[in-house]
């Protein structure tokens, strides 16, 4: 574990750290008990209230937020190789995204030098500003598809704004956010302020997010999980913010450029190898140029399967599912979308047992999945809406292509989820754009794009099943504060005495308010 600045050995059992691509167990992380999260809250509690972070200057925490990018950087190539090794992301993804995490730290350094103290428009002769002020001790629960990004995403915020973390990295892929600990330390981070207690979630995140002084909670995976966190989180009345399931529609309209559009359908549904909660899934197509569309990705879909090989390969198109667990459920739910006719295989539709034709990586070793296209099977329309496959988060290379006339059709069979996180719309009619991006309900609509996300930006759903609250930009800030109103009377002595004497002797008006 990394607890008050230093590494710490956990009372809890030993965490097997597995490779997706080969099966093999390649190191163990301690798993924080019960009394390790007791002990780390206090800690963490402990270093709040001394001050020796939260009281700060703005401008010291943005200089230690900046100082921690620097050495991010740094450790770049060992954390992109672990990265790696502990997900199965093909390693040309994470070159791409892991050096994209400084710019979450450096957002919120700027963030903190250029924040201006509001002063409100009171009534009467008084001053009144509001500050943003930390909440305490809060937690985080990270997944284990981007365990770096989405763990940068949530700290960078919290710590700009003076609160004491502890994240609990999902069990499956502990090993770069624990690699954190010592670089936020040698930043300036005091002891304390930053910690990582691995575990399950049905010990030690069960424990984190139901302690008293725990005052928010920051949560990234599947909807069951986000509701019963919630149910923990509400009974100590303390901030939650969720961002849980997706079932991404991506529409392609008529007058969309095909290979442009399959380019984008290829990366929104197959980067890490589909497991990405705003994964492009449901592919709605306008009839008229659907069969092209059809075979130019199905074209695509198959270069992709014959240039898959080792994750550490650099020529590998796509790495292998993160686990074993994660292939069964995939594997169910193709099985079950084939057996039910409810879909049809146009490509792909199984786990893949070969050698790989590329670097001779043995796939029947790790847990590959094709990258597989469904259509509608036999089921008539309103049956197949409500199958599995077109219902349920897969987070895996799996998507599901079906045709639309109309515009209006179109939005329909986009918004037809309890999923509202992201979306996608490929057209080059912007008149098009603006108005059926108005009409789809998810908290993210990308236009002739996919996946685009920066610091900037608010990421979360619309929906309940996709969570609660945002990531990223101004907002995400003030979630990991609260506000506080300061009031302060500048009316004369003489004046104070004529209106602010509320029990005084003689009548006349007094004021209220």
């Amino acid at each position: 574990m990394w607890v008050a600045g230093a590494e710490r050995a956990g009372r809890g059992e030993l965490i097997p750290v597995e490779d997706p691509a080969t099966g093999e167990i390649f190191a163990h992380c301690h798993a924080a008990s019960e009394q390790d999260v007791q002990d780390t809250v206090a800690l963490a509690q402990a270093a709040f209230k001394s001050g020796v972070w939260v009281r700060e200057s703005r401008h010291r925490r943005a200089d230690v937020l900046d100082k921690s990018a620097t050495l991010l950087e740094a450790e770049l190539p060992e954390l992109i190789a672990l990265e790696v090794r502990q997900t199965g992301r093909a390693i040309r993804e994470m070159k791409a995204q892991v050096p994209s995490l400084v710019r979450w730290l450096k957002y919120y350094a700027a963030l903190l030098r250029v924040e201006e103290r509001p002063l409100l428009p009171t009534v009467g002769k008084l001053h009144n500003f509001v500050d943003r002020v930390p909440l305490g001790v809060v937690v985080q629960i990270t997944p284990f598809n981007h365990p770096l990004l989405i763990a940068v995403k949530k700290i960078a915020p919290a710590l700009a704004a003076g609160n004491s973390v502890i994240v609990k990295p999902s069990e499956l892929t502990p090993l770069t956010t624990l690699r954190l600990g010592a670089i936020f330390k040698t930043a300036g981070i005091p002891d304390g302020v930053f910690n990582v207690l691995p575990g399950y979630g049905s010990l030690t995140g069960k424990s984190l997010v139901s302690h008293p002084l725990v005052r928010k909670v920051d949560v990234t995976g599947g909807e069951a999980a986000g509701r019963a966190i919630g149910a923990l989180v509400g009974g100590n009345l303390a901030r939650y913010t969720a961002e849980l399931g997706g079932k991404a529609p991506l529409v392609v309209f008529n007058s969309a450029d095909i290979q442009v559009a399959v380019n984008g359908i290829a990366f929104g549904s197959f980067i890490a190898s589909g497991q990405t909660c705003i994964a492009s899934t449901r592919i709605i197509v306008d009839n008229k140029i659907f069969d092209v569309v059809l075979e130019t990705l199905k074209a695509k879909t198959e270069s992709i399967a014959k240039r898959m090989g080792a994750p550490t390969n650099p020529d590998s198109m796509m790495g292998p599912l993160v686990s074993a667990k994660q292939l069964r459920n995939v594997e169910s739910l193709v099985d079950e979308a084939v057996d039910t006719g409810a879909a049809k295989i146009v490509t792909g539709g199984k786990r893949m047992t070969s050698i790989s034709a590329l670097d001779s990586t043995d796939f029947s070793r790790g847990y590959f999945y094709e990258p597989t296209i469904l259509v509608q099977g036999a089921l008539p329309i309103d049956d197949f809406r409500k199958s599995a496959i077109w219902r349920k988060e897969i987070f895996g290379p799996v998507i599901v292509v079906v045709g639309f006339d109309t515009e209006e059709e179109a939005v329909e069979l986009a918004n037809d989820s309890e999923f509202g996180l992201g979306a996608g719309i490929w057209t080059q009619e912007m008149a098009q754009a603006f108005r059926v991006s108005e009409q789809i309900d998810a908290g993210i609509t990308w236009v002739n794009t996919h996946h685009r996300n920066d610091p900037s930006s608010p990421w979360g759903g619309s929906k309940t099943s996709s969570g609660l609250g945002v990531e990223n930009g101004v907002e995400a800030y003030q979630a990991y504060t609260t506000a506080k109103s300061t009031i302060i009377s500048y009316a004369s002595t003489e004046e104070s005495l004529v209106s602010a004497d509320w029990f005084r002797e003689s009548a006349g008006v007094v004021r209220y308010g």
